[in-house]
């Protein structure tokens, strides 16, 4: 018989069809759990169950870069009432790197200095914020990742120690990366790896064709179970993420504020992008640039992409109006089922 199995996970998502009878597809495994304060679905081929192995890897990665975990590395250097912090781990040194990179090549609009934000904002508390501009602008004075020195992947410099870093909106595609890696090691040919929305896959699934991944329409409040799919399309060898404002967001006083902080302002944006998609080789890149693109807006992103041909492949869902639009790059609209 034909079943259809439908992932619906943080801002994305994710349709596999696979082929299955009364028994189990031979070769195809299947492992689900909770990972970094969300959940995580993974399928691949091979020969004997990897669960174990699988939690151990998300299990070590936590320890280094889930701020969930208050003796991670990441909450360490947080915590740090020192201005240097020296570290020899190659995880937390790719996640900096990556962040600098798209730091950089959108001139800020990536920053993952904007913990102390996020925070003061409430998001993941449950009173929410009294806050004023002088507050906001007294936080701003300690962000922005120019106020930090990465030092031969081993150093991170602050120039202020009240500086806090949130790589949430990068760990979760840095971890599909990590489970993609190790399968990869173990020559496994046909995988898909998804861990709170953000994913990564490669060859095809049990039917013999090219996964199929479905992205959410973006309405505020949906939820894992009640959601509805805006567009599918084929990905095979490629990562893609999602990022949105209408899963992550409160409404005070008739207004609503969603997760995602300008960095430069260092408010809540409101401006139409509803949710950027963004599909490249690795997942870290994708999750970190769709972030950007949500602080950017739709505009602003639609620029930037023109000054950077061929770098990624990107849909946008935006508002015009009382009309919902949607923007593709050409190669984005090539995997679109139509």
């Amino acid at each position: 018989m034909r079943k259809q199995i439908i992932y619906t996970v943080g801002v994305i998502s994710l349709i596999t069809f696979f082929f299955t009878s009364c028994n189990k597809t031979i070769g195809y495994q299947y492992h689900s759990g909770t990972a970094e304060g969300t959940t995580f679905h993974i399928k691949y081929q091979y020969n004997k169950d990897l669960s174990r192995q699988i939690d151990s890897l998300l299990d070590h990665f936590e320890n280094i870069l889930s701020t969930y975990r208050d003796s991670s590395l990441i909450s360490r250097f947080n915590y740090l009432q020192k201005d240097t912090f020296i570290f020899h781990n190659k995880l937390f040194a790719q996640m900096l790197n990556k962040a600098f990179e798209v730091y950089k090549n959108t001139n800020g609009s990536f920053d993952i200095t904007v913990a102390p934000l996020v925070n003061a904002w409430g998001f993941g508390f449950d009173t929410l914020p009294q806050l004023d501009s002088m507050v906001i602008d007294s936080i701003l004075q300690f962000v922005g990742m120019q106020k930090l020195s990465f030092v031969g992947d081993t150093m991170l410099i602050k120039q202020d120690k009240r500086i806090q870093i949130d790589g949430n909106a990068i760990a979760k595609g840095q971890s599909v990366d990590y489970i993609s890696h190790y399968f990869d090691s173990l020559g496994i040919k046909n995988y898909l790896v998804e861990i709170g929305g953000e994913l990564r896959t490669k060859g095809k699934n049990p039917k013999g064709e090219k996964w199929i991944i479905g992205i959410d329409k973006p309405i505020d409040g949906s939820t894992e179970w009640n959601r509805t799919i805006e567009n599918r399309l084929y990905l095979s060898g490629k990562a893609i993420a999602t990022s949105g404002n209408y899963r992550k967001f409160y409404i005070k006083n008739g207004k609503k504020y969603s997760h995602t902080i300008n960095p430069h302002t260092g408010y809540t944006v409101s401006h139409n992008l509803l949710s950027a998609s963004v599909i490249t080789d690795d997942c870290i890149t994708a999750d970190a640039y769709a972030t950007a693109f949500m602080v950017m807006g739709t505009n602003k992103t639609i620029e930037w992409l023109k000054n950077h041909k061929n770098l990624l492949e990107v849909l946008l869902i935006y508002n015009r109006g009382d009309k919902e639009h949607i923007w593709t790059s050409p190669e984005f609209n090539k995997r679109l089922i139509k």
